[in-house]
Parts: structure tokens; C-alpha cells; sequence
């Protein structure tokens, strides 16, 4: 134990410690992760989905401070305790998840690296694994430095995670991990190479041949079978190519104008995924914004999920004079963490982007 548990210890500390900042630079992101495991699909919690930006942040910042905690060694019970508390649940949901096929990717990094859900419920075993450890062991973890500096420490970095996820949820996210961050160009992220690999799919046909069922298996192709169809299953063998962004788009209820808007040269988007939900200051700052960009040779759009009598209820009621176009929600929220939001693209690559906050420091 002696050896095993400073090597665990110094393990769980630094991976919760990452993984917990990587989640609290983008704390909507992971409150939009939560909202989907309580769904009714999932665990069937929805009274918790109006509290899951708070859960988000709540549960983030309490997984960095017990990564500092481990690591400087304070509370080494308390601690333990926390960690093998909070392991054991997110092994459960992502077991849950894995074998049920209800959530694809557990959010565990965030954007930053994508897990299947057998592959996050493997990560979470084998931390649970390192956990015991610490937990059997735990008379071996000794602070770092005397009882004050230890203290100190540990009350700083609850401190300075509550200070930066606040400062990222009145701005934007310090590093973006998504497919429309500064430097992206939507229209390559959305376009599938000429040489892009295919998937390769495993076809499992069933045939009624004199009342006695047989089973072929091909590669797509219908086979030649002397017998009734019954039935066809697929299976995938291997993933094929996917771009970086599938659900974007810029419609009415009768078009699709997303390549005519993203080939402009001065192209400015303003995103609320719901209309109903933005924020009111946000939408105040729009009527002066835009009015600007237009007298400066841009082209002002709106992007929402809402219906159209909410967008013109909000035109008339902020007397904004640019259309609002047809989006996918989710889309839209994984465009820009903000509601509203504003991105400045020049020919479908983004220049600019700002929380409604920020949008007086936009560069027109």
C-alpha cells in the first residue's frame, strides 16, 4: 500500500482535476449532458432539468477541489469518502447508459475527447479501481505542507473554480472544442471528402424456404434466395466517415439557404436557440448592434428553434429589423454558449465570436 496508494493518489487526483476543468470551461456544455440523462428517455428525472446548470457547476467544481484535496492531502476520510461516493454513481450512469444505448457520449471531458459509453463506463472502472485503493489505504495519504498552508490551499481552489466557472458563463467557454470555434469554416466542416471511408455494414437476411427459415449474410447486396423474405437485420462493422458538423443548417419553412448565406463574404449570426429563454439584456443589445453592422456592409441574420410567432412577437417587441431563420436546437447550442449569441464569418469561416455580453467589443 505504501506504493500503490501514492501512485493512485497522484492518478485520481491529476485525471479529476482535468477532467473536472475541462467541464467547467464549458458548464452549459455539461448542463445540456445532464439535461439529457434526465430526461424521460434516460432516468426519467425531468424535475431536475431546470437545475441542471446548477448541478453542472455544483458537481465540476467539487471534482477539481478533490483533485487539489488528494493531492495536498486534506481530509484525506472526507476525501476518500467523496471521491468513492462519486465514482460509484457515474459508474452506475454510464453502465446504465452503455448497456440501455440511452446517451452516446457521457460528456465525461466535455468536447475535448469523445467516449462511447462502454468506453466511459471501462474509464470509470478502472478509476474505481485506483479509488478502492486510496479508500483501503487512505492512513498512508498525509498533507503536503502544515495544516494552514494546507488549508489555504484547499480554500483557494474552491475559490478560483468558482471564480472561472462564473467568468465563462458571462462570456464564452476560454478554449473552444467545437466544430464553430474562431478559425473554423463551417462550410469544410460540414462537407464529406471524395475519399471518405465508408461504412462497412453486415447484412443478416432471413428467408422462409419450404417452411423452414434461413439465415444469409451479406454485405448489402440482396441474395439469391429460392424463398419468401422475412426479414433483414444490419449491423455496423465499422464507422464510416461523419463530418465534424451534420445538423446545421439555415431554413424557412419552405428552403434550405445555408450554403447561400455562408458563401458571403460579411456575414453576421445571431444565435438564440430558444427565444423564449434569452436573456432579455441580451436581446436589448441587439436593435444598436445590428443596425451598426448593417450600415458597415453586413448581412444580419438570426438563427432560432423557436416558432414564428415567438420570433415576431420578439422582432416587433426589440424593434429588430433582421429575419429570423429555422435551426436545430441543439445545434444551435453547441454553435455558441450563449443565449443570444453573435458570430461574424467571412465565407463560412468564423472570424469573431462573443457572448451578448461581450458584443460592444466586436470588431465591425
Amino acid at each position: 500500500m505504501k506504493t500503490l496508494v501514492p501512485i493512485s493518489r497522484i492518478f485520481v487526483g491529476i485525471l479529476f482535476i482535468i477532467s473536472g476543468l475541462i467541464k467547467l470551461n464549458d458548464p452549459l456544455g455539461f448542463s445540456y449532458k445532464l439535461q439529457e440523462y434526465f430526461s424521460a428517455e434516460v432516468l426519467n428525472l425531468p424535475f431536475l432539468e431546470p437545475y441542471a446548470l446548477v448541478i453542472s457547476v455544483l458537481v465540476v467544481v467539487f471534482e477539481v477541489v478533490l483533485g487539489v484535496f488528494l493531492l495536498i492531502g486534506y481530509k484525506p476520510k472526507f476525501t476518500v469518502w467523496s471521491l468513492l461516493t462519486m465514482i460509484v454513481f457515474f459508474t452506475f450512469l454510464t453502465f446504465y447508459s452503455a448497456y440501455f444505448d440511452k446517451v452516446k457520449d457521457c460528456g465525461c471531458f466535455g468536447d475535448a475527447l469523445k467516449l462511447t459509453p462502454w468506453e466511459s463506463f471501462t474509464k470509470d472502472v478502472v478509476l474505481l479501481g485506483f479509488i478502492l485503493i486510496l479508500f483501503i489505504g487512505k492512513s498512508y495519504i498525509s498533507p503536503l505542507f502544515k495544516p494552514l498552508p494546507t488549508t489555504v490551499l484547499a480554500l483557494m481552489s474552491f475559490i478560483a473554480s468558482l471564480g472561472f466557472g462564473y467568468h465563462v458563463l458571462m462570456h464564452l467557454p476560454s478554449i473552444d472544442f467545437r466544430a464553430y470555434k474562431i478559425g473554423d469554416n463551417l462550410l469544410k466542416n460540414m462537407s464529406t471528402p471524395e475519399n471518405a471511408a465508408k461504412a462497412v455494414q453486415e447484412f443478416t437476411w432471413v428467408f422462409d424456404v419450404n417452411g423452414n427459415q434461413k439465415t444469409v449474410v451479406t454485405d448489402g447486396s440482396y441474395p439469391e434466395v429460392n424463398g419468401d423474405y422475412v426479414s433483414v437485420e444490419t449491423k455496423v462493422i465499422e464507422e464510416g466517415y461523419q463530418p465534424l458538423i451534420l445538423d446545421f443548417s439555415i431554413e424557412t419553412e419552405t428552403e434550405d439557404l445555408t450554403n447561400e448565406f455562408l458563401i458571403n463574404e460579411k456575414l453576421i449570426m445571431i444565435v438564440s436557440y430558444n427565444l423564449e429563454t434569452a436573456e432579455i439584456k441580451g436581446l436589448e443589445k441587439l436593435k444598436s448592434f445590428s443596425e451598426d453592422a448593417k450600415s458597415k456592409g453586413y448581412t444580419v441574420i438570426g438563427l432560432s428553434a423557436s416558432g414564428r410567432d415567438t420570433k415576431d412577437e420578439v422582432k416587433s417587441s426589440f424593434n429588430l429589423d433582421f429575419e429570423f431563420y429555422l435551426c436545430d436546437e441543439k445545434a444551435l447550442k453547441t454553435v455558441v454558449r450563449s443565449n443570444p449569441g453573435v458570430l461574424i464569418l467571412n465565407r463560412g469561416t468564423v472570424e469573431q465570436k462573443a457572448h451578448w455580453n461581450d458584443i460592444d467589443n466586436l470588431d465591425l
